[in-house]
């Protein structure tokens, strides 16, 4: 990842930020759109990085398409402003709780808007993507969650995963991947003719993206940072018996996994888990 451009959305906190962090020590300049840059203030690590202009902090929201635009040139300058090499997608609200409801997070389509003004301004084919979704949105997702999570998954986590599992249609589409109709986000999380507003990867164009599904996600340590033998499985498609999963774990697969080994997983969506 030497001198590799790299664009992070959703990277203040929790795979994005461990994912970040990683690649910059691997020697890659990075650039971070954040509605707040003053997350970083405190931040030692970051900040030796913006000192040395490896890191880039860009204020914008990534609703705001104008925004994203945006960050996709700043991210691109230098070195004859060859284009990105590799955009990091973990955009994730920070959830609130209904007793009625389960867990909630404002706008309920964060998720999935941010992807399509992602998609819908990406300047170049060669880009290679990855995002984060999560296991058991769909329907033969769900069947292949333990029991025990399926109420929790079916329930509390419901209107989240939809924004997820809306994020996925779209990917689904530009990437010539089989959808199940049935599990459809709808209108209220795609919007009305949301196919239409990507020109640009059209269905089917998108060959350079990997999706990752982690199982429920913990804030525990990263095992295979401590070298444990068999840290985490994965799996092309769901991983059975899939309970949990560390963040600071699904960081270390996507860079010493997915980054350093892009042809084995490029196209695919792929499930980790412990």
């Amino acid at each position: 990842m030497e001198n590799a451009k790299v664009l992070v959305i959703g990277g203040s906190r929790n795979i994005g930020y461990y994912s970040a962090v990683r690649l910059l020590d691997l020697g890659a300049t990075v650039t971070f759109l954040l509605r707040s840059p003053t997350v970083f203030d405190q931040d030692e690590t970051i900040q030796s990085y913006v000192k040395r202009g490896r890191a880039l902090l860009v204020q914008g929201d990534a609703l705001v398409k104008d925004d994203v635009s945006r960050v996709w040139l700043k991210a691109g300058q230098g070195d004859n402003d060859r284009p990105v090499d590799l955009l990091l997608f973990t955009v994730g609200g920070v959830p609130h709780f209904s007793l009625t409801k389960g867990f909630l997070v404002s706008p309920p389509n964060l998720v999935t808007q941010s992807l399509l003004n992602v998609l819908e301004t990406l300047p170049s084919a060669h880009t290679k993507i990855i995002t984060i979704s999560s296991t058991g949105l769909t329907r033969a997702s769900h069947k292949a969650l333990p029991l025990l999570l399926k109420p929790l998954y079916g329930h509390f986590l419901s209107e989240p995963h939809k924004d997820k599992c809306g994020a996925e249609e779209v990917i689904a589409h530009c990437a010539g991947w089989s959808w199940d109709a049935r599990d459809s986000a709808g209108e209220e999380i795609l919007g009305a003719d949301w196919e239409n507003r990507i020109i640009f990867p059209g269905r089917g164009q998108l060959k350079s993206i990997v999706v990752v599904r982690p199982a429920l996600l913990t804030d525990g340590e990263c095992r295979a940072d401590a070298k444990r033998s068999g840290a985490y499985r994965v799996k092309e498609g769901d991983v059975e018996c899939s309970w949990s999963v560390s963040r600071r774990d699904v960081a270390h697969f996507l860079v010493e996994g997915v980054v350093k080994h892009w042809q084995e997983w490029e196209g695919k969506c792929v499930s980790i888990a412990y």
